[in-house]
């Protein structure tokens, strides 16, 4: 029996840690950038990063899966049930 294909969106992303304000800075050269409050410290600003996509995607955190780039600024970032079209569409404003 064939399982149904789920719908993901995997995209690259660059962290801000430690900014005084929380949100996306922008879209440029195909890497979403955003800036969280959390410091880069034992996996917080992940776990920041995860709450935050799932806050703003209005999905579970769950659905929010990093893929790579545990230890360093630049992340693949995984997001479960949403196209790329629709991710992007809801994080960066025109």
């Amino acid at each position: 029996m064939k399982q149904p294909e789920t719908t993901s969106a995997t995209f690259a992303v660059r962290v801000a840690p430690r900014a005084s304000k929380e949100g996306v800075a922008g879209f440029e050269g195909g890497v979403l950038r955003i800036r969280l409050n959390a410091p880069p410290v034992e996996g917080k600003a992940n776990e920041a990063l995860v709450r935050f996509l799932a806050k703003e995607l209005g999905v579970s955190r769950g659905s929010v899966t990093l893929v790579s780039g545990e230890k360093g600024r630049n992340k693949i970032v995984r997001i479960d049930g949403m196209t790329q079209e629709a991710v992007l569409s809801a994080l960066v404003s025109p």
